[in-house]
């Protein structure tokens, strides 16, 4: 069985039939007696809260005779635990693009207590711009205690039609009920997309005909019905190593193909991806923006332009602009990109950063293009059909001969050709826009290898110390410098020192803290303060920090697939000569555990020769995605690690 896939993205439905189920309503401000009598959730008891009724509405409207697509939110929580409950404040997103923003409007917060009712005051909700195109209403509700009902609704008018959104029938609390229902004129087609392995408990669509009109026009829509509902649906809990969340909510999003006029004509918006190249080209913040080859050749010292070399001309102009130019720590795609002026001010998005690298690389005769991702904190973009709005980030595709180079300047630590963590998301979209787009894998580098040698002498006095090298490579390098790089030796000693208290390390040399390209290295002394008791020793042979240090996998089950990003090799030599002052009682017996299908392996070999004990520990993780019905394997894998490396000690007997 293959064990390293899993799906969590389907295309929805063929919308033909209707299906009799039930549907459950509530009344704004009327909650039911039973509502007001619970006391806590029988499905998870320890919850501080549940969702008790939420609903959202999407349908068209004619709003001063312009056609406005309308969201309409109700939302009913129960409160057990007011002191442990973190969803009092309410946040609700919205366009804001100056005079043509989306209109928030109508909402209305009670908190009951019984009989007691108290309402949102209007000069409580306030407004925060997150960008110049997006920005929050929020509000925190009152008056909140142990048995509170909150509840709340709105409404959001919207002239972006494509901005359809969707819904989520899952979030961080139970939910008893959650329905979704729209009414959509036939003249607007989308795609639709759910998210998660649920099932929906009600699925039902038909057609009404002559539901939707404009005065002057004789033309009348019909029009598609349809609500989507799940019931009694679990607290969604993050996981270690697992990619967004959002890829596995259940959850219902839409993209918009095209729509037609009353007058018949045609709009399409991304009927197929030769309608997404064709607006991603001429874009004013994307494919404009990759136009200014000329304007970096001259701006460039031209000494990197005559680099010999292809690779290493590529890798002169990668170093030379990740180091002149600072991120800002924004997403940018379709908006806020002006890569001339971010060259200038030596800052900018992530866009108008590695669109200088791809205009750069242009420039020195280099075939280089952009690839258009969605990053590891974000739904990954659907493969059903061509979609926009989930693509969020740009990185560059750098071709030298066969092979392939994927660029991102962000990340002042990665050297050449390997990706920030964020971006490891599967695969992305690269922006050909000669020959048309494609779906290109995104793989992260093999070698990420953290190599310790640690050699340990029995003094006189029956005290340990030695000399410990570690060797870091790949993603693993990438990550001692983001740790290290910006603290003085003495403080890097001191973190060292506070992940194991029996230590004293001293003499601190790294290497290559700034050279990306080569391996990481730290060498330094070590001694040892563990004490005998009576006259046995137990001495633990890892003493340095490892790479797994804690078993990441400690409940019984998991929910989501498992993501480790990259694969990962561990190498720890332990030598221990105890000379003549201790003898040798009993050393942890040898080990080897393999994951299926050659995913990982582990193994430990403990040799014993004269006064000596040699150790050899190696972990792999060949690798980076497994499905949930791994989890067992991986849990034994790492139980079986960490047990190895904190609770199987070496017995030693002074002499």
């Amino acid at each position: 069985m293959n064990l390293k896939k899993t799906s969590f993205i389907v295309a929805l439905f063929v919308f033909t039939t209707s299906f009799p189920q039930q549907r459950e309503t509530a009344t704004f401000g009327e909650p039911f007696p039973e509502e007001y009598a619970m006391v806590s959730y029988p499905r998870d008891p320890e919850v501080a809260a549940v969702v008790l009724f939420e609903s959202g509405k999407n349908y068209f409207e004619l709003v001063e005779n312009s056609v406005k697509l309308i969201k309409e939110v109700h939302i009913k929580i129960k409160v057990f635990d007011a002191g442990k409950f973190e969803g009092a404040t309410i946040e609700i997103p919205y366009f804001n693009e100056k005079n043509n923003g989306e209109n928030v409007a109508n909402i209305t917060a009670i908190t009951h207590n019984g009989p007691i009712k108290t309402f949102l005051k209007s000069s409580d909700i306030f407004d925060t711009d997150e960008n110049p195109y997006w920005s929050l209403k929020k509000f925190t509700f009152p008056n909140i205690k142990n048995g509170s009902i909150l509840e709340y609704t709105y409404r959001i008018e919207t002239r972006y039609l494509s901005n359809f959104g969707g819904w989520r029938f899952q979030s961080s609390i139970p939910t008893i009920y959650s329905e979704f229902h729209t009414e959509l004129p036939g003249n607007f087609k989308y795609n639709r997309t759910l998210y998660g392995t649920r099932k929906l408990d009600t699925n039902k669509a038909e057609k009404t005909k002559a539901c939707f009109s404009i005065e002057g026009f004789d033309v009348q829509a019909e029009c598609e019905i349809a609500t989507y509902a799940m019931k009694n649906v679990p607290a969604a809990k993050e996981e270690e190593y697992m990619l967004s969340p959002a890829n596995y909510l259940p959850g219902i999003m839409y993209e918009l193909i095209e729509y037609v006029d009353f007058d018949r004509s045609s709009h399409p918006f991304t009927r197929n991806w030769d309608d997404v190249d064709t607006y991603y080209k001429t874009d004013k913040d994307l494919g404009r923006q990759l136009k200014y080859a000329s304007y970096f050749k001259d701006a460039l010292p031209a000494s990197l332009f005559a680099t010999a070399g292809e690779l290493e001309k590529a890798k002169a102009i990668y170093y030379y602009l990740q180091n002149q130019m600072n991120w800002n720590g924004k997403y940018r795609i379709l908006n806020d990109v002006r890569v001339k002026e971010a060259f200038e001010r030596k800052s900018g998005n992530s866009s108008e950063l590695n669109f200088s690298l791809l205009n750069t690389l242009e420039a020195a005769g280099l075939n280089a293009k952009i690839m258009l991702i969605s990053t590891r904190d974000y739904a990954l973009p659907t493969m059903q059909y061509p979609v926009m709005s989930n693509f969020i980030y740009a990185l560059v595709l750098l071709q030298i001969g066969n092979e392939k180079y994927l660029l991102d300047i962000t990340d002042k630590y990665t050297p050449f050709g390997i990706l920030p963590l964020r971006d490891l998301c599967v695969q992305g979209r690269v922006l050909d826009f000669k020959k048309g787009s494609y779906w290109e894998p995104i793989t992260p580098i093999a070698k990420n290898m953290h190599y310790v040698n640690m050699q340990l002498t029995a003094d006189e006095s029956g005290l340990f110390s030695g000399k410990v090298s570690e060797v870091s490579t790949g993603y693993i390098s990438v990550g001692k410098r983001k740790e290290y790089n910006d603290f003085r030796k003495d403080e890097i000693v001191k973190r060292k020192q506070s992940k194991n208290e029996s230590l004293d390390i001293s003499n601190l040399v790294m290497e290559n803290e700034k050279d990306l390209e080569q391996p990481y290295k730290e060498s330094y002394d070590i001694s040892l303060h563990e004490q005998p008791v009576g006259n046995k020793l137990f001495l633990y042979p890892f003493l340095m920090q490892t790479y797994f240090s804690e078993n990441p996998f400690k409940k019984e089950t998991r929910e989501y697939p498992i993501d480790f990003g990259f694969p990962v090799q561990n190498n720890y030599l332990v030598s221990i000569d105890v000379k003549d002052q201790y003898e040798i009682v009993k050393v942890p017996a040898n080990k080897l555990l393999k994951l299926p299908e050659n995913d990982g392996e582990l193994s430990v070999v403990y040799d014993v020769s004269g006064s000596k004990v040699n150790i050899r520990l190696s972990v792999k993780l060949n690798n980076t995605s497994f499905a949930t019905e791994a989890y067992k394997s991986l849990q034994e894998f790492f139980t079986e690690l960490i047990k190895i490396q904190a609770e199987e000690p070496i017995e030693l007997k002074r002499l």
